[in-house]
């Protein structure tokens, strides 16, 4: 188990450059599988969830060649046909891109229902609707997602989702580049991720047309192609540093971004009193007095993102007055709220809606990182607290951000990792 060490109540000051996008990167690792030949991505966050994707990858046959440690040669030219590694597959989510890929790819699949964060029920329904419609038959079987297609191969469709979804999204586009005929999905999600996908598959010879509108047409190809391609910036690894000066105080840059995709977070801290400014690649926030209350509702893009939901928590638990958030994607996802209170914040949660009455400071102690942006809450806490904040569970942290730790104490926090190994004994990392 992994633990970080805060020593909270210090304002953030300096520069942090942001590294590329998790959710891009997680889809258009297991989308190699199409390509025949060598590609080249550039911009790879060095996180766990690309580390065993990575793995996945290697022990399906794929030759990976890592040039930096954000560059990285993938050739899945002699990709076997074989299954990826239950036990890999079962500790993270992104691994249901390789359904879309493997049908691409061999005309079947057969992976294992993905893990990841648990923060509440997170069905694929919309994933096998969409693979139903070009063609292919699915089962689930022990716990497998089992899919194969007829002689005619993938075939295009019309898919029209029932609910805007980011992964389905992805994984039909992934699996209708090499269909035949021309797959149109209605009601597709919009974010940013999405657009590098498509824009990733198009550099590779797909035809992809209409990301980041909610009608997406692909024209399916008979063969990717080698190339280069660099992914975007991590939209919630920007916005939370931002959220983390909103609510610790200080001044920071935070470059390597694209203000566009940062509006929604951008807009919210404004109004809650931060000072946001604009770059054409970065964007300055700073923060001197107390912030104010806001309410927010999550929604897909560009409405504000669920994966800031926990981070603005945070800022709300310390601002004037009485805030509100609603999530309208995830039915659970307020466990983090406890683990607030615990250090000092005053919220309540009903159902879908968390009520958040702003106090004066939060108090280090002992919390839990119940998931990958609750872990980021925690850590915003921990910022902002007065005392020692222990994070317990932090692993869950490292599937998004890379080199947390270091960009942290390059803007002035006090932080450190502890490795807890059998008979708990304590490493210090750094």
């Amino acid at each position: 188990m992994t633990q970080y060490v805060i020593e909270g109540g210090k304002p953030l000051n300096g520069t942090v450059t942001i590294s590329g996008a998790k959710n891009a990167a997680v889809a258009i690792l297991p989308a190699t599988l199409l390509i025949n030949g060598t590609c080249r991505i550039e911009n790879v966050p060095d996180i766990s969830d690309v580390r065993l994707l990575l793995e996945i990858l290697d022990s399906m046959g794929a030759e990976i060649r890592r040039l930096s440690p954000n560059t990285i040669e993938i050739c899945s030219r002699n990709v076997r046909e074989s299954e990826a590694s239950d036990a890999l597959v079962r500790r993270i989510r992104a691994s249901y891109y390789l359904i879309g890929a493997q049908l691409g790819r061999f005309g079947h699949a057969k992976v294992a229902l993905p893990g990841g964060c648990n923060f509440g029920p997170r069905p694929i329904d919309q994933h096998i609707k969409g693979f139903e419609a070009i063609g292919a038959e699915i089962e689930l079987q022990n716990g497998y997602v089992c899919a194969r297609v007829g002689e005619a191969g993938l075939t295009g469709g019309r898919v029209n989702l029932d609910v805007v979804s980011v992964g389905a999204t992805m994984n039909i586009l992934i699996g209708a580049t090499l269909a035949n005929g021309t797959t149109i999905i209605e009601n597709a999600a919009k974010e940013p991720h999405i657009v590098d996908m498509a824009n990733f598959l198009n550099a590779m010879g797909a035809k992809i047309s209409g990301a980041g509108t909610d009608v997406i047409k692909v024209r399916g190809v008979k063969s990717l192609r080698g190339g280069s391609y660099s992914i975007i910036p991590d939209q919630i690894e920007a916005g939370t540093y931002m959220a983390a000066v909103a609510a610790a105080g200080g001044n920071v840059l935070v470059q390597n971004v694209i203000p566009k995709h940062m509006d929604t977070i951008s807009a919210k801290l404004r109004e809650m009193g931060a000072k946001v400014t604009e770059y054409d690649d970065a964007i300055r926030v700073q923060r001197t007095g107390v912030l104010r209350r806001a309410n927010v509702k999550t929604l897909p893009y560009p409405g504000f993102p669920t994966d800031m939901q926990p981070q603005i928590a945070v800022c709300m638990a310390l601002a004037s007055g009485v805030s509100t958030i609603r999530e309208s994607i995830y039915d659970t996802r307020f466990a983090y709220c406890a683990e607030l209170n615990r250090m000092g914040a005053a919220i309540k949660v009903e159902t879908k809606t968390a009520t958040i009455t702003g106090v004066d400071q939060l108090h280090g102690c002992t919390v839990h990182a119940c998931d990958l942006r609750a872990g980021a809450a925690m850590v915003i806490a921990g910022l902002a607290a007065d005392g020692t904040t222990v994070i317990e569970e932090a692993e869950y942290i490292e599937r998004g951000y890379e080199s947390l730790i270091d960009k942290l104490r390059g803007i002035g926090a006090t932080i450190k990792r502890i490795e807890l190994r059998r008979g708990a004994r304590k490493n210090a990392a750094g």
